[in-house]
């Protein structure tokens, strides 16, 4: 896998989101989260990662379902407790990825766009980690995800605005890394939003565009 290549040295400003948003509250973090993405050795699927923060700790796990002719994937807490799944959609004109519950209901759509001279994909969902929503409408959140395939870098924002959601960069190989084919990912997120979610979009966004190198 393969996504926008090397880390940048630039940095974005991430500022705190009130109310927060995402799916899951409770992983909306007060400050600003650097989850370290590194995908398996010899994962059998291709697809499996562990997803750690700045401090070494657990936050959620990607396993990767071999043979699955959907590609699904399935997101764990750090107790191994199920959270969503990830799986293409079929029958798309365009690229889409779907983020369903457990129960098979949609959580968020994922749709790479065209973009002449970059990677660009729109994240739709409603927004459940809002505790000022009610449960029968909660406001819809897209972002929007635009990758430089020449800066071989990501920056996440709401759509339509300048407001930066998240900041995704691969962090330097080691040779261990290169010769398996292994990839370490940094994703920076602003303050009240949900890192589970920004994990699994860094991970749709990856694929989209490792399909469109081949």
């Amino acid at each position: 896998m393969g996504l926008f290549g090397h880390s940048t040295s630039q940095s974005v400003l991430l500022e705190p989101f009130h109310p927060p948003i995402g799916l899951n509250a409770a992983f909306c973090m007060p400050h600003v989260e650097t989850l370290v993405m590194k995908e398996k050795m010899w994962s059998f699927s291709g697809d499996d990662f562990s997803i750690q923060n700045s401090a070494g700790q657990d936050v959620v796990r990607c396993h990767g379902q071999a043979f699955s002719w959907r590609d699904r994937k399935e997101f764990k807490d750090a107790r191994q407790m199920p959270l969503f799944t990830v799986r293409n959609k079929v029958l798309a004109f365009h690229k889409t990825q779907l983020i369903e519950a457990m129960d098979g209901t949609d959580l968020c759509t994922v749709k790479k766009k065209f973009s002449i001279g970059s990677s660009r994909m729109i994240a739709s969902f409603h927004n459940l980690a809002s505790a000022n929503a009610s449960s029968s409408s909660h406001d819809l959140i897209e972002l929007e995800c635009k990758g430089d395939w020449f800066d071989r870098s990501a920056i996440i924002t709401l759509l339509g605005t300048e407001r930066v959601v998240g900041q995704i960069s691969r962090k330097i190989l080691n040779m261990r890394e290169v010769i398996g084919g292994q990839q370490t990912y940094a994703v920076t997120i602003a303050p009240g939003v949900d890192v589970a979610l920004m994990a699994a979009l860094c991970v749709c966004f990856d694929e989209a565009f490792n399909e469109s190198q081949n």
